[in-house]
């Protein structure tokens, strides 16, 4: 298997969801599904069943997030610098079309929400800008039509 590129921080956020989901969702959902068994006929009973299936999420959630930790390739990326965008960069762009400010951190596939600023590694934005540095212009064909950004700044935090 190949290693998986993740930040400090993004590994940090999958160690702590993985600790919650094994010491603190686990025995909750065992109380569950004991309190549910208590209730009577199983074949019958929709809060066991429900509990059961917290628990099956749970556990497929617990082996995917261990498998991701042990491929982990943890990168610091206080300690990168540069002046063209490569993982861990957080990059300030202008929609030449829109005029809109957009602020973008390069991080890995697992820990990635766009919502927050996050972008995957894989995705079209990132593939356009990896090696570009500060001035360049990149044209991005994504899902929701193609946009040309320029890079406005560059750093590594």
């Amino acid at each position: 298997m190949d290693k998986i590129p993740m930040t400090v921080s993004g590994h940090q956020a999958l160690r702590e969801e993985l600790n919650n989901r094994l010491s603190v969702e686990r025995p909750r959902i065992i109380q569950d599904i004991s309190e549910a068994r208590a209730h009577g006929d199983l074949s019958e009973n929709a809060e066991y069943h429900a509990a059961k299936e917290q628990q099956s999420l749970n556990e497929g959630r617990i082996q995917e997030l261990e498998s991701i930790l042990t491929l982990a390739d943890v990168i610091d990326v206080s300690r990168l610098s540069g002046d063209t965008v490569k993982f861990g960069a957080t990059v300030l762009l202008i929609d030449e079309d829109t005029e809109l400010e957009k602020t973008y951190q390069i991080v890995g596939d697992p820990e990635a929400d766009a919502s927050a600023g996050r972008i995957s590694i894989s995705s079209p934005i990132s593939r356009a800008l990896i090696g570009k540095e500060v001035g360049d212009s990149v044209e991005v064909t994504a899902p929701g039509g193609a946009h040309s950004y320029e890079i406005l700044e560059i750093k590594y935090i």
